[in-house]
């Protein structure tokens, strides 16, 4: 159960907030737009970041996803774990690397299903979700694999904006929707 009741699906207002989120969503609120919506405000700027986040970035959706789907395991954020585990097998990932991401701690891992840039990338996901502070050599590993400062940039981008999501998620316990 929610630690706060969720807004019922057929709210409509405030309309242009609502609307928004709904176009984005293919007509549909998730529990976690009913979470989000009573603060219209937060609602509408936390939609405007996640359409940017989750539609204009050059970083491929396979790193992406697998980015968001270590930092769902790593706190324990079943919600986002559910709704990105598609995503990421859409985007390239196999059942068996999706079985490793699904009980990632990271640590002590046998991460070789993945390649190396993909190791990197969760030795960055790992420090910036348990630690906050990224090392040295874990930085320069991951800008050496990646080549591209703006993709570089785009995934600590969604690695802090899936930690934000991940946070309140957990907080509120925003359970996944029935199918």
């Amino acid at each position: 159960m929610p630690r706060i009741p969720y807004l019922p699906q057929e709210i409509d207002e405030p309309r242009e907030i609502v609307d928004d989120i709904r176009s984005r969503r293919r007509g549909k609120l998730l529990n976690l737009d009913r979470m989000l919506l009573h603060s219209p405000p937060f609602a509408k700027g936390w939609n405007g970041l996640l359409r940017e986040v989750r539609g204009k970035l050059t970083l491929p959706a396979r790193l992406q996803e697998l980015a968001i789907c270590a930092v769902a395991a790593l706190t324990c954020a079943d919600y986002e774990f559910h709704h990105h585990a598609p995503e990421f097998l859409k985007a390239g990932g196999s059942e068996e690397e999706l079985e490793v991401l699904r009980n990632f701690t990271g640590i002590g891992e046998d991460l070789l299903v993945f390649d190396a840039k993909e190791r990197v990338i969760l030795n960055l996901v790992t420090e910036m979700t348990l630690n906050v502070f990224v090392e040295d050599h874990t930085f320069e590993a991951v800008q050496h694999e990646l080549h591209d400062q703006q993709q570089l940039i785009e995934l600590i981008g969604i690695i802090a904006t899936y930690n934000m999501v991940s946070r309140y998620l957990v907080a509120l316990q925003i359970e996944p929707e029935q199918s």
